[in-house]
């Protein structure tokens, strides 16, 4: 089956009437289904399947073991998202393995296929959040007690998909298996078209995170009340957005992002008592982005005291700029006749690994230079393009 081929079997899999494009969430109705078309393909082509204490998915073939050659992605989208962040390289991965068993190639090393948990955050708001759990790299009680809009928690979500939380947490056994990880995606940005090739090598992968700006004042009807005599958390919450774009546009290559924003309680006719917004920045440098944020956290206090209002700032999450394996990048492009390496702003499992496996990345063109939207494309023959050089690292990294 062809990695297009794969992607159209699941085509309808978690589609999104209202944002359009695709709602895919880690323990939702729509993963889950997703997740069973995996296991139910990996098992089709011979693969053993294992599911971690967190929820990652692991399909073998052959022998779990030290020094196993692994790719994979994941299932989960952002809301409203695309159609090709995620499962373009868990379907090429299915693909890879069918054109190497089709040659009778085997490997000599352990190898195996991962399906990564919560990788967008689009339920529980912190992303990557499989990787990160299995490397330790997040708080193991935070983690558990993270909640989704409609207030589940993820303990309380993992419970119900049939996992222990009690086991959620580091991964040793799993992530000590790991010789080498490539993942491959779907390009976030244009710069494949620019440089005209289907496949690019990841480079790098900018610093970046994910803050909590809770704005609370005082609830009020918005007929009655003077605005003399307001204490509106929506005025600050609205400066604090703008500030967010003046900042960043003061630096180079900066990245500053309101993406979601929640009033309550949420009436047409009512001053909100609370607002919550999310910052997502990005800037390249490992200090710069903090500094990007400590100066609007400032600003953001300063406009709340003007209103006679309150501010509490909380980091959901961050990770400095990742570098990805000189080695296994070298050995990347002589494989494949040297394409272009690219850097990127958008965060992936493979930088969460980095920092303890080489790890390294494969982009494939997207010619709309879009993502997180459902414009987000790959042409099908740089699709498989992409499944054909998968195969072929893969087969050199497991010989």
């Amino acid at each position: 089956m062809t990695a297009s081929g794969l992607l159209g079997e699941i085509a309808d899999v978690g589609t999104d009437g209202k944002r359009g494009g695709y709602s895919r969430h880690v323990f939702d109705a729509a993963e889950r289904e997703l997740r069973t078309w995996f296991v139910e393909r990996a098992q089709r082509i011979g693969l053993d399947i294992e599911t971690d204490s967190n929820g990652n998915i692991w399909a073998w073939w052959g022998t779990p073991g030290p020094d196993a050659v692994v790719t994979g992605s994941h299932l989960d989208s952002v809301p409203g998202g695309g159609a090709f962040d995620g499962p373009l390289g868990v379907a090429s991965a299915l693909t890879a393995v069918e054109l190497l068993q089709d040659k009778g190639f085997r490997p000599a090393k352990p190898f195996a296929i991962v399906v990564f948990a919560e990788e967008e955050g689009g339920r529980f708001g912190v992303p990557c959040l499989g990787s990160r759990l299995v490397t330790g790299t997040i708080d193991v009680d935070k983690a558990r007690a993270l909640r989704d809009p409609g207030g589940v928690t993820f303990a309380e979500a993992a419970a119900k998909a049939g996992l222990d939380p009690e086991r959620i947490g580091p991964d040793k056994e799993s992530l000590g298996r790991i010789g080498r990880f490539v993942e491959l995606h779907v390009e976030q940005g244009r710069g494949l078209i620019d440089l005209g090739s289907p496949v690019a090598v990841g480079s790098t992968v900018i610093a970046h995170g994910r803050w909590r700006f809770s704005f609370s004042g005082q609830g009020n009807h918005a007929g009655a009340t003077l605005i003399t005599d307001r204490h509106d958390p929506m005025i600050p919450a609205a400066e604090t957005v703008v500030a967010a774009r003046r900042l960043a546009k003061t630096l180079d290559d900066a990245r500053a992002t309101v993406g979601r924003l929640v009033p309550t309680p949420g009436g047409t006719n009512v001053i909100a008592s609370t607002v919550d917004l999310w910052l997502d920045a990005r800037v390249p440098g490992d200090t710069r982005t903090i500094k990007l944020v400590d100066e609007l956290a400032e600003a953001a206090r300063a406009a709340a005291e003007s209103e006679g209002c309150r501010v509490e700032i909380t980091r959901e999450s961050y990770s400095d700029d990742v570098v990805f394996d000189q080695a296994l990048r070298r050995d990347l492009g002589t494989w494949l006749g040297n394409p272009p390496e690219l850097p990127t702003g958008a965060g992936h499992d493979a930088a969460i690994l980095a920092g303890f496996v080489p790890s390294g990345m494969l982009y494939v063109r997207n010619p709309t230079g879009i993502s997180h939207s459902p414009e987000e494309f790959a042409e099908a023959d740089d699709v498989e393009q992409g499944a054909r050089a998968l195969a072929e690292v893969l087969e050199k990294m497991s010989a």
